[in-house]
């Protein structure tokens, strides 16, 4: 499953990090980043971590994080 995230649609809200921690993480703006790569924009999430990452995308109030899951 492939995470992307979409910075310029990012309200600073804190939910995807609330959700998924050990993928979501902030820029000193509060928009959202890619914890393990600050300056990608996509991540493959191990499989442990696929639930919390599709739980931070559903919660998104702006829709700033896509899931691709082929």
């Amino acid at each position: 499953m492939l995470c992307k995230i979409i910075p310029e649609k990012c309200i600073a809200c804190g939910l995807c990090q609330v959700y998924a921690p050990e993928i979501f993480d902030y820029n000193d703006d509060g928009i959202v980043i890619i914890k393990n790569d600050h300056s990608a924009y996509q991540e493959f999430v191990p499989e442990k971590e696929r639930n919390n990452a599709l739980t931070a995308y559903r919660k998104c109030p702006v829709r700033a994080i896509e899931i691709d899951e082929k």
